[in-house]
């Protein structure tokens, strides 16, 4: 297996020993790691809350608690484990039961009647990152293939995993994207409260959460969707369906009332999932995204900058496609901000959640655009690799 030795720098010297104590150590490590991080980014999301961050604060303490860990055991132990893809899943599935419940009465079909602009704005978004990837390409001296899937905005964790199968930079994927996700995750939040106060409601209470989750009606029916959850996400994953977990969990969440409602001896009981889920899952898309920096290798300057002024291209064609979704649609400049803003689709969406701010419009270009990038990956894949032969520079 080839694989950047920056990636997992000590994974390799336990695999000559024996096999099975080796992935029951890994198994441990990775399982110690994730606890001590969910045990940090509980305080440092309630520290964040008492600070009027928002609803958001959660995915903040996450990052946070993501880097410092794997930080702390870099300097300690001389070992860095690799970011936790199955946290990330978790996390992905129950940002998407959380979202998909919240549309569940949401006129659908009025947003339907959008998809030809959701269509346009993810082509031109498809088109200046082609662009941005290229110039990209050309100042840092990197290969296309590796500089389109650090530009592209596919998320941390599937663009670095593309890049460790063929063999490309995957820390400096990593690195572009992780700038990319976190910028935007910071900076819409702090735009909207600035601008529009009103849009920003008050932060997710621990308290709130624990008394939520005790009703025993609610408890039944949240253990029957996470199952219902895990039959649908599971066999996702196991295909490799891009974005799978999030798709699976947002049908999930969208079709579980109405089937409920539609069985005569169910009565008028709804499920609404509580806020622990959500703080869950906002927790985890965190934890992995600080994971993506606390296991970067010390990088140079340029590198960096090069990677900064990337991102800074992604952000004026965001921008710009904002500007054009103000003109062809009525929605308010902070709809199209957040159907355009160059983060993770679930990341986004997740903000729109707890802004609580249209999340049906937002969602649904999201959508559009996560299957309009995965579903063309095998073919940007094949193009970035053929004009690599006849273009691109080594990394």
């Amino acid at each position: 297996m080839n694989q950047s030795p920056s990636v997992t720098p000590n994974l390799e010297e336990h695999t000559h020993e024996n096999p099975i104590v080796t992935k029951q150590q890994l198994f441990a490590k990775q399982l110690i790691v994730l606890v001590l991080e969910m045990l940090l980014a509980l305080p440092l999301g309630l520290l964040l809350a008492k600070f009027q961050i928002g609803r958001i604060a959660w995915i903040f303490g996450g990052i946070a608690a993501g880097t410092l860990v794997l930080q702390g055991y870099r300097i300690l132990y001389q070992y860095s484990p690799q970011p936790n893809r199955t946290a990330r899943k978790v996390g992905m599935a129950l940002v998407g039961l959380t979202v998909g419940a919240s549309n569940t009465h949401a006129n659908l079909a009025s947003v339907a009647s959008s998809i030809p602009i959701f269509i346009f704005l993810t082509l031109f978004l498809l088109l200046s990152g082609s662009c941005i990837g290229y110039i990209y390409s050309r100042i840092s001296k990197t290969n296309l293939l590796t500089a389109m899937l650090a530009t592209v905005p596919g998320g941390v964790g599937i663009m670095a995993a593309i890049a460790a199968d063929y063999n490309k930079n995957v820390s400096l994927v990593a690195l572009v994207q992780a700038i990319r996700v976190t910028s935007v995750v910071v900076l819409i939040p702090f735009i909207a409260r600035t601008s529009a106060g009103s849009y920003y409601p008050q932060t997710l209470s621990i308290n709130s959460t624990w008394l939520n989750v005790v009703d025993p009606s609610q408890l039944e029916l949240l253990l029957l969707v996470l199952v219902i959850t895990g039959l649908v996400v599971y066999p996702a994953i196991l295909f490799k369906i891009p974005a799978g977990d999030f798709f699976g969990a947002l049908l999930i969440g969208i079709g579980f009332n109405p089937l409920l409602h539609s069985l005569p001896f169910v009565g008028d009981i709804s499920f609404s999932p509580p806020p622990l889920i959500n703080l869950l899952g906002q927790m985890l898309l965190g934890i992995t995204i600080g994971e993506y920096w606390g296991d970067k290798p010390n990088f140079r300057k340029q590198t960096v900058g090069y990677a900064l002024i990337s991102v800074g291209m992604t952000f004026v064609a965001g921008a710009i496609a904002a500007i054009l979704a103000m003109q062809l649609t009525s929605w308010d400049w902070l709809t199209c901000l957040l159907v355009t803003a160059p983060g993770g689709s679930a990341e986004m969406i997740l903000v729109s959640l707890a802004l609580n701010h249209n999340v049906e419009i937002v969602t649904t270009g999201h959508l559009v655009r996560l299957i309009a990038i995965n579903s063309s990956l095998p073919l940007w894949v094949f193009l970035f690799r053929r004009l690599d032969e006849q273009f691109s520079e080594p990394v």
